[in-house]
């Protein structure tokens, strides 16, 4: 299809949250670019509401260089109006209502993505509530639940419960009926972790969490350990580990080389360990994940049952504000970005 640009009814060039170069929030600032051509398999979004992630922090920085063929603007989720369709595109329809998960470019007016990888908005939410969903959504679906193979009745350690992940997977892992544990940086975090479904939660300042969990589980351990954290928590997820356990490593935010680690629990205990990055998985991939999701768990967003959970909502044109926020880690929940807020 040709550039939607073309169309009578759109405008020829965009806003968007541009990146004059690597380095802090402060390269961050409003521009305007031409619209994105629009693939067949796409569609094209009029951005409402776009979601901050960390990823978003790591582009920034010129340390996450998007994959081959995406957009090289920031953002990964967005909400928004379907405005134009690709050819080959079925389903949708122009004035649906739909939030994605983007390739990139979702800092923009506009953004385009594959039919696959979006999403109805879920009844009863408004477009800056489901801008906020679809990457931890679909990271803690592809992570909790596909490769770490939770099942009811299981418990589950989520380091960084308060963050847009760990809020998620809490929500998902109790809705699932699993038992879930965190660990948070402070009491207020903590007490926001135990009110959305944790069963208990560890002020990682205050307690060390491989003997913190020792007494909550009376020694027994857990099925499934979600990490964001990386090396300095390897050794001690592995000891809290029980027969058959799992960790799935979805970040290394305090690195990713773990020295003298002692391999011998993998093998007494039979664990796994396993993780995954979203961002270069294929649209088909994408696309099933979608699919479960909208069979899954969308429905409980819309029963009430799981939700949103939104620290900060942020005008685009602060887009500084909300990245030096996420960096700050002061926030629980998700921070979004506001389109109509100008």
């Amino acid at each position: 299809m040709a550039n939607p640009s073309a169309a009578p009814d759109l405008p020829a060039r965009m806003r968007f949250v541009a990146m004059t170069a690597p380095g802090g929030p402060e390269m961050l600032a409003l521009g305007e670019t031409d619209l994105p051509v629009l693939r067949d398999d796409e569609l094209l979004i009029a951005v409402a509401a776009a979601g901050v992630n960390r990823p978003d922090i790591q582009q920034r920085k010129g340390a996450y260089p998007p994959p081959p063929g995406a957009s090289t603007i920031l953002g990964l989720e967005a909400a928004g109006h379907v405005v134009a369709l690709g050819k080959n595109v079925t389903g949708w329809s122009h004035g649906d209502a739909v939030t994605a998960l983007c390739n990139g470019g979702a800092y923009a007016d506009y953004v385009a993505v594959p039919a696959a990888q979006c999403l109805p908005v879920p009844r009863g939410l408004s477009l800056i509530e489901a801008a906020s969903l679809p990457e931890t959504y679909f990271t803690v679906w592809a992570n909790l639940f596909d490769l770490g193979r939770l099942a009811p009745g299981e418990s589950v350690l989520v380091h960084g419960g308060s963050s847009g992940i760990g809020v998620t997977a809490i929500q998902l892992g109790a809705a699932f009926g699993a038992t879930i544990y965190v660990t948070a940086g402070s009491a207020e975090k903590c007490a926001a972790c135990m009110a959305l479904g944790a069963t208990g939660a560890i002020n990682y300042h205050d307690e060390d969490f491989l003997e913190a969990l020792h007494r909550l589980t009376d020694r027994a351990g857990v099925d499934v350990v979600l990490d964001m954290v990386g090396a300095p928590y390897t050794a001690r997820n592995l000891q809290l580990l029980k027969r058959d356990g799992r960790l799935v490593q979805i970040a290394f935010m305090q690195g990713n080389v773990a020295e003298k680690l002692d391999l011998l629990p993998i093998m007494l205990k039979r664990l796994s360990i396993t993780g995954s990055t979203m961002r270069p998985r294929s649209t088909a991939e994408k696309g099933a994940i979608a699919q479960a999701l909208h069979r899954t768990v969308w429905p409980w967003l819309e029963q009430g049952r799981v939700k949103p959970v939104l620290h900060d909502v942020v005008p685009v044109a602060a887009a500084a504000t909300a990245h030096r926020l996420m960096e700050s880690s002061a926030h629980i929940g998700k921070i979004v970005l506001d389109f109509r807020a100008g």
